[in-house]
């Protein structure tokens, strides 16, 4: 009796080893195991192929985002609208002319039909990012509002969708007011030879009153944007209500935006 106590305690402490070394090693693999960032690559038609690396520890929502609308194909087919040179090549613009967001649908199945908007996640939103606007670094873009009033700085904070803009030189008045999330780690040649298209200005500059020569003769094609998670997951952005500047600007002048016909 003695000597089968004696093989049942024994197996029981090997049960209790196997057990603690199986979580030692699990605590250990979680902490030594080198999670890889996402690699984002672009493809342009006749130009090439551009591969950066984005930073989820810096913007994990802008990250999320640019993640979910990429694989999902929405950049597909989208071009470069706005090329500024020796500053920055912004693409992402739904009807390819800087305007229209990305709706809920675009970045989940069965998700609603109506736009979004996501949290600015830099240091005037109270967000801690420390990505500097350099050459290479891909940002997301946004609205500016104070353009027409100061009074409403903050409310293009949390205006970014799906449009985003690619570096060509260092721009240190971007710092702390928009949301960087990755760079270029290949392809940056490809970057410089976008921002050399030819540009004019826009067709409706006379509507807009944007007299920026910007708006490309022949805009680049992005023929495809896919993200290599490298097998991590990092979910869906935290979607937000997009500001209404015009309602907000006919409440201004007592207009009431429901008695207008459409």
């Amino acid at each position: 009796m003695k000597k089968q106590n004696k093989i049942i305690w024994a197996i029981a402490l090997i049960i209790v080893i196997v057990l603690i070394a199986t979580i030692a090693y699990g605590y250990f693999r979680k902490f030594t195991m080198e999670v890889k960032n996402p690699i984002a690559t672009i493809e342009v038609e006749n130009f090439g192929t551009i591969k950066l690396e984005l930073y989820p520890e810096m913007a994990p929502e802008s990250v999320a985002n640019f993640i979910a609308l990429a694989n999902r194909g929405f950049y597909d087919g989208l071009t470069f609208h706005r090329i500024v040179k020796d500053f920055m090549i912004q693409g992402g613009s739904k009807n390819g002319d800087g305007t229209g967001n990305a709706k809920i649908s675009d970045i989940k199945e069965g998700g609603e039909d109506k736009e979004y908007t996501i949290k600015g996640e830099f240091i005037a939103n109270g967000i801690q990012n420390n990505l500097k606007f350099e050459e290479g670094v891909i940002g997301m873009a946004r609205t500016d509002y104070s353009q027409q009033t100061s009074s409403l700085a903050e409310e293009g904070y949390n205006s970014a969708s799906s449009q985003f803009f690619i570096m060509t030189k260092e721009n240190t008045s971007l710092n702390g007011y928009y949301a960087a999330f990755g760079k270029v780690i290949e392809g940056l040649d490809i970057v410089h030879k976008i921002e050399e298209v030819e540009v004019k200005v826009a067709d409706n500059a006379e509507e807009t009153g944007n007299t920026e020569e910007s708006t490309p003769v022949n805009p680049p094609k992005i023929t495809s944007i896919r993200v290599d998670t490298q097998g991590s997951e990092y979910g869906l952005p935290t979607t937000l209500e997009p500001f209404d500047y015009t309602t907000w600007l006919y409440k201004q002048y007592g207009i009431d935006p429901s008695t207008l016909e459409n």
